[in-house]
């Protein structure tokens, strides 16, 4: 009988050692190869898959990652249910978000412009043309166009869709970040390529990372320094390009 205290003391212990996973946020908008899903919608593969995996190995720490609407992923991060946000920009919030602190970035993003191969024109020249755009993007350099109505948004849920849309001729123009456009591209024979026809935005992109007692905060802006200084964020980009 004294063997059975000294198991639920083992146990509890083994339960203790375990801590719980480092909670990433997903967004569904996502595309190839920012990020992959397999056929039951679970995150499986990609630049922010391997990124987020590798920053939760590197603390001792496993990574959960749910795949969520980009609405839901903004309002979880307002009541602090998320401690890792990747893949985001200052200029990219509408709050500010005092419970995070913001991480060294990872990669810069290129917002561009894209049509067909022949397109000669640029959005915006006849009035009302339709741009391909995702379902709660923010574009600052376009919103003078859109409040004119020089250019009309076309939202789509993901931005693989908005270049599947642009690329079947449903509008003549969309906007995309340079690594899906070339990862769409690498799909297409070339005279279905799409084609750059201006940037719009250069932001670099980083993590926040939740401030709290229940979250490893510093070893993991620790985790994401030793990252940029082992040249790590650059081995993972190179994967898919």
């Amino acid at each position: 009988m004294r063997l059975l205290p000294i198991v639920l003391l083992l146990f509890c212990a083994e339960a203790l050692a375990e801590e719980r996973p480092i909670r990433f946020s997903v967004t569904e908008s996502w595309a190839m190869p920012m990020m992959r899903y397999d056929a039951q919608g679970h995150a499986a593969g990609g630049i922010l898959f391997d990124l987020q995996t590798r920053l939760a190995q590197k603390i001792g720490r496993r990574a959960e990652m749910p795949v969520l609407p980009r609405l839901r992923v903004q309002q979880m991060l307002v009541r602090g249910e998320i401690d890792v946000r990747c893949y985001v920009n200052p200029g990219w919030l509408v709050e500010s978000h005092y419970q995070y602190i913001w991480s060294v970035p990872f990669m810069v993003q290129r917002d561009l412009i894209v049509g067909h191969a022949q397109e000669i024109e640029r959005p915006g020249q006849r009035n009302g043309d339709l741009i391909g755009t995702v379902l709660g993007f923010s574009y600052p350099r376009l919103e003078p166009l859109f409040s004119s109505g020089h250019l009309r948004r076309d939202d789509a849920r993901t931005q693989q869709l908005v270049l599947e849309k642009l690329e079947a001729g449903r509008y003549r123009f969309a906007v995309s970040n340079q690594l899906t456009l070339d990862w769409f591209n690498s799909q297409q024979p070339p005279a279905r390529r799409l084609r750059q026809l201006e940037e719009v935005a250069a932001d670099v992109v980083a993590c926040l990372v939740r401030d709290e007692p229940d979250v490893p905060t510093m070893p993991l802006l620790r985790a994401m320094v030793q990252m940029s200084n082992a040249g790590e964020f650059e081995e993972i980009l190179a994967r898919y390009r």
